[in-house]
């Protein structure tokens, strides 16, 4: 029979076997402001689990013979009897770990000891504290987010706007964990301190473009002035994904090379254009979102800013050569190592992302180490004052801003290359995306887009290259567009219908996209441009919207309907662009 001490023993001891939560296992102050509320009726539970003990004892005396439950009973009672006058047991209350999140208190000297130097990270909004340490992987901004570490977010996202929205609350909530201690709060709420805001240094953007966010600037080129073949420099789209680095010298701007040994060479941009030849290429930017707004509205919710037709653009970008650099620095470009994979991009902004190394090495594969764009050096929401630009890629590869590169046996191990910028099918969902079963976006898919589509009279069109191709005779519509295709690959064909896919016409492609290599000429094997085209269509024969839809020369073509490519982050949207028929005349 266990004595009155045993039987304590082995409560203690049952209550060393509950499991811990992960802020308890870290050694946190929630466990230690239980004790502060043990005065508590949730804290009365001891001595009525005695009660309950001794009522057991009561009913299991039916079944043994009487003296040995009379010996029970003495035990129980003296158990009862030390219950009462020993400390309550704090291991026969409720459970610590199973408190809901809203009844545990954690001090404000705790939640500073989680910063980025931890091991885990928590950050706190409003009184609620939250564990972060497995979002930061998945954080669209990567490990910039573990500023807020240790401390509270709300000075940040008062900061990066992009997050005033509900769908990123929802997300944070998934890591609550507690609420401050009352006796941390000023007025109910808990004292934050100042940050530096970033973004001050952003330049002033024009009133034109078409603002998605403002913290980071996120903006894209209207409609009309995507007609023309090369984009305007103030009206590029602009993606940042965080604020413009503060930088002003252009020649002394540092950029490191990092050879597969680990050894480094230093150039400066003064070094670059002085030791090699300048190499300019007219080659279109697109981000990955380019049209996201369109999938969502014809299938379902995706993440990501919505961009419309806009978040492409084409300029004349000069540099030199990524090979020649690369070269000189030291890596063998005819029998490289067969561990080098990749080529990594830093920028000065903390962004991160790489190429596959026989894109960058490539005679044909024209990247560049870009200065100027359009004649004139890179304004600093494009990378002032060096960037990569990657033709034939994803925009996200095109890096801004460069500070370093790593020739390395693995792919950038930045969140924008891991876990962002990748496509999974349509039955994934966002919140289970297995990361590593999807490759990084390198080369994007046909494109095109409708840009204009205008109502002419007939006496607008007489005598008109449209008129005589077309055959127009009466009133018509004009629409004009673009279409691209990634990897170099031509467009050969773009075609419209007016009566929502039932019958279709071949639009005429403008002269403008020329194939033009790095060295200067024109290249057969090389198409790093977009390609402008236009229509005519008797309004007689419009019904409905208009569609267009685009083929390269691998005979790739648009799907019909976004349905088949559907992916939760928008990326790469290229369905049909459909587009309702003109209702205004026009005599432009």
């Amino acid at each position: 029979m266990m004595s009155t001490a045993g039987w304590t023993a082995r409560l203690l001891r049952a209550g060393r076997q509950s499991p811990l939560t992960r802020c308890q296992a870290h050694g946190t102050s929630v466990q230690r402001e239980r004790a502060f509320h043990a005065g508590s009726p949730r804290w009365s539970a001891p001595i009525d689990s005695a009660v309950g003990a001794s009522r057991s004892a009561r009913r299991w005396t039916s079944t043994v013979p009487t003296r040995v439950a009379r010996v029970g009973i003495v035990v129980i009672a003296a158990g009862l009897a030390y219950s009462l006058v020993a400390p309550a047991p704090p291991v026969l209350a409720e459970s610590p770990d199973e408190l809901p999140p809203n009844q545990r208190l954690i001090r404000l000297d705790e939640i500073h000891e989680h910063n980025r130097t931890a091991d885990t990270y928590w950050v706190f909004r409003g009184d609620k504290v939250y564990d972060i340490t497995d979002w930061v992987p998945n954080h669209p901004g990567g490990e910039v987010i573990l500023r807020a570490a240790g401390g509270s977010l709300e000075p940040y996202w008062n900061i990066f706007t992009i997050h005033q929205k509900q769908e990123v609350y929802d997300v944070l909530e998934q890591y609550f964990i507690a609420r401050i201690d009352p006796r941390d709060l000023v007025d109910g709420k808990a004292p934050t301190g100042q940050v530096e805001d970033p973004f001050k240094y952003d330049p002033v953007r024009d009133s034109a473009l078409i603002q998605h966010s403002e913290r980071p600037c996120n903006s894209e080129t209207p409609e009309s002035e995507l007609r023309s073949y090369i984009t305007p420099t103030e009206k590029f789209y602009v993606r940042n994904h965080l604020w413009v680095p503060n930088l002003h010298e252009a020649d002394s701007h540092r950029l490191t090379i990092e050879l597969f040994d680990g050894e480094e060479v230093v150039y400066t941009v003064a070094d670059l254009r002085k030791k090699f030849k300048e190499y300019s290429i007219t080659a279109t930017l697109q981000c990955s979102g380019n049209r996201r707004s369109h999938m969502t509205q014809a299938s379902r919710p995706t993440n990501g800013l919505q961009w419309g037709v806009g978040a492409i653009g084409t300029a004349t970008w000069s540099g030199v050569r990524l090979r020649d650099v690369l070269a000189d620095a030291g890596l063998d470009l005819q029998e490289p190592d067969e561990n080098i994979k990749h080529l990594k991009f830093v920028g000065a902004e903390a962004y991160g992302a790489s190429i596959p190394i026989d894109k960058a090495i490539d005679r044909h594969g024209d990247v560049l180490l870009a200065f100027s764009m359009n004649g004139q050096p890179l304004p600093r929401d494009h990378g002032f004052p060096l960037r990569v630009l990657v033709p034939g890629h994803v925009a996200a590869r095109s890096v801004k801003w460069l500070s370093k590169i790593v020739i390395s046996d693995e792919e950038s191990t930045s969140q924008w290359q891991r876990r962002d910028y990748k496509c999974f099918g349509p039955n994934v969902r966002a919140s289970h995306p297995d990361w590593d079963s999807a490759p990084a976006i390198q080369e994007t898919p046909v494109q095109s887009a409708i840009t204009s589509v205008r109502r002419v009279q007939a006496d607008q069109l007489l005598d008109s290259a449209l008129a005589r191709v077309y055959g127009l005779e009466e009133d018509s519509v004009v629409l004009e567009g673009y279409a691209f295709a990634g990897g170099g690959r031509h467009i050969v064909r773009v075609d419209i219908s007016p009566d929502r896919g039932h019958t279709w016409l071949q639009a005429q492609l403008q002269e403008d996209g020329a194939k033009m290599g790095a060295s200067g000429s024109p290249d057969d094997h090389r198409a790093w441009a977009w390609r402008q085209w236009r229509a005519a269509v008797p309004a007689t024969q419009v019904s409905g919207k208009f569609c267009v839809k685009a083929t390269d020369d691998s005979y790739n073509v648009q799907p019909d309907t976004f349905e088949p490519t559907y992916n939760f982050r928008g990326n790469l949207a290229n369905a049909w662009h459909r587009v309702p028929s003109a209702k205004k005349t026009t005599h432009e």
